[in-house]
């Protein structure tokens, strides 16, 4: 699995490290229930109103904007952040961050959709691993998706860079299993495809823990796709 799956401290015996792998496998795994296969965001209202159709090769400048500036610049850096805060259990922080990545997000339904996934990751994560800190009263009304993220990783620890390599996994991966939904390509392309990106991963890992900002967005196509998912005339998804 490369880097991103060596994750963890380890132990005498090596069982601690393989705990916490597998813990972050769970979370990783399309199975784990926080609904990510009901959205998007934009990607479907892209594939709809391309002309000509939309191909691999449009499929492939997406899913790079969706890695070098979404996860690269906003959310990657959300995470980075927010698993020290949980460590620190500095909750103005968690607030601010949860707050910014609200308001960098001008689509309604991309909004709703962070939180309610996020929400959904909280509650079950917690079930699974009771933590107090995943209990504290900001976060009754879910936060967004990279804070809920970093919470599980930072409770169960999981290291940092891992936290935010694996939390782009899963992201490229749900527009990947968009994509094989939206338009005609198939499943070994569209993973030949998800390989190649991947393989950045790391160096946007490396650039996000070596920069010291505040998370940041300027994606206005990918943006103006996702608020206008609801005048897509028949949608199978939600943002």
């Amino acid at each position: 699995m490369g880097r991103v799956g060596q994750v963890g401290r380890v132990g005498q015996d090596g069982r601690e490290g393989r705990d916490v792998e597998l813990a972050l496998l769970h979370l990783c795994d399309s199975l784990f229930p926080i609904g990510a296969f009901a959205y998007s965001d934009g990607l479907e209202t892209a594939a709809a109103r391309a002309a000509p159709p939309f191909d691999a090769g449009e499929l492939r400048a997406w899913i790079d904007v969706c890695l070098d500036e979404t996860l690269g610049r906003m959310e990657g850096p959300a995470v980075w952040q927010a698993w020290t805060a949980f460590r620190d259990e500095d909750w103005d922080t968690l607030v601010m961050l949860d707050d910014e990545l609200t308001a960098l997000r001008p689509s309604s339904s991309g909004r709703r959709s962070s939180r309610a996934m996020g929400r959904r990751l909280l509650a079950t994560w917690q079930t699974l691993h009771p933590d107090p800190r995943l209990e504290r009263p900001v976060f009754r009304d879910g936060p967004a998706l990279p804070i809920a993220f970093a919470g599980a990783c930072a409770c169960s620890d999981i290291d940092r860079r891992h936290a935010v390599g694996a939390f782009a996994y899963t992201r490229l991966a749900a527009t990947m299993s968009a994509a094989m939904r939206l338009m005609p390509i198939g499943q070994t392309d569209a993973h030949t495809l998800l390989a190649r990106t991947l393989e950045r991963v790391p160096a946007v890992v490396d650039l996000i823990a070596s920069r010291h900002v505040r998370i940041e967005s300027f994606t206005p196509a990918v943006d103006i796709a996702a608020m206008t998912q609801q005048y897509v005339h028949s949608r199978l998804f939600r943002s």
